[in-house]
């Protein structure tokens, strides 16, 4: 059985390949916020993300045409965010150490012993998170935030499922220590 998205936006779509700038407008208007949230969070500069955020628009735009509505559009501007943020990260020469399978069985998977001691704001995590290497914070945030598991994260950044769990393993370890001030 096939899939079928219901792109609640399909209208405006349609209307943007037709060529109308209002359309293209509105589909900005509606998803930007979202989008840039998106491209922050991989980066972790507003300056960058915003650069992403044009880039990744006039991609769409541009290739509007060729988008077939098999997935929702929202969907499709987010896998175009997505990979140029990652783009931005390799240009600035993002270096992942490829890890073998007996090295990861070395890393010990501990997770703070009472989840009660630690009570933090949001807020205090997004800025502790500002704080990790770029190769750590972009496994976290595109495995906790944008939903994407280990293979997809694999196939994203170039790397293998196993570097992207060991990334991830290491991030929410110096993420704990950035967070208690173990640093």
């Amino acid at each position: 059985m096939e899939a079928v998205y219901v792109d609640k936006h399909y209208a405006l779509v349609a209307e943007c390949k037709q060529g109308s700038k209002k359309a293209c407008f509105e589909l900005y208007r509606l998803y930007s916020k979202a989008m840039l949230n998106v491209a922050f969070r991989i980066v972790g500069s507003v300056d960058e993300a915003e650069d992403v955020l044009q880039e990744a628009f006039l991609d769409a735009f541009n290739r509007i045409k060729d988008f077939r509505q098999e997935t929702t559009f929202g969907l499709w501007l987010k896998q175009i965010v997505v990979h140029r943020a990652i783009n931005l990260l390799r240009k600035r020469k993002l270096e992942m150490v490829e890890l073998g399978e007996d090295q990861l069985d070395n890393i010990p998977d501990e997770e703070p012993e009472d989840d009660e001691e630690i009570q933090l704001q949001v807020a205090q995590v997004k800025e502790a998170m500002k704080l990790l290497p770029d190769g750590y914070r972009v496994v976290l945030s595109l495995y906790l935030l944008e939903g994407y598991d280990h293979e997809e994260i694999g196939q994203i950044l170039n790397i293998s499922e196993n570097t992207s769990r060991t990334q991830f393993l290491r991030a929410k370890r110096k993420l704990y220590d950035i967070l208690t001030n173990k640093n």
